[in-house]
């Protein structure tokens, strides 16, 4: 999400580890640790598809059909899923989210 996410995110990867970013919910200036990139060989890209051509989403949306949803439908990748909530219990959900003491989707049940 970009913004001040990046300097934690460069602290997370591992050597030769790559951090794409692909929104900027977070912000468009961020301030990290250079020579974390530097020591660990990380790499950083960024990516948008919004000024693509309808052409270009298309063949997008094609490749996953074609190889990755098959995947997902057999099982063989699966979404990691901390744990699941009532709607109702929401608030509890999202302070979950904030502790920052999860591994993986919180998932909200309707």
């Amino acid at each position: 999400v970009a913004g001040s996410y990046v300097a934690r995110e460069i602290e997370c990867l591992a050597e030769d580890g790559r951090l794409v970013i692909i929104a900027v919910q977070g912000g468009v200036r961020s301030e990290f640790n250079a020579g974390l990139v530097l020591r660990r060989r990380l790499t950083l890209t960024g990516s948008t598809l919004r000024p693509r051509s309808v052409a270009f989403k298309g063949a997008i949306a094609r490749a996953l059909r074609e190889h990755v949803w098959p995947l997902l439908v057999s099982g063989a990748v699966r979404p990691v899923i901390h744990s699941t909530f009532a709607a109702a219990d929401a608030a509890q959900a999202h302070a979950l989210m904030e502790s920052n003491r999860h591994t993986g989707k919180i998932v909200l049940t309707w």
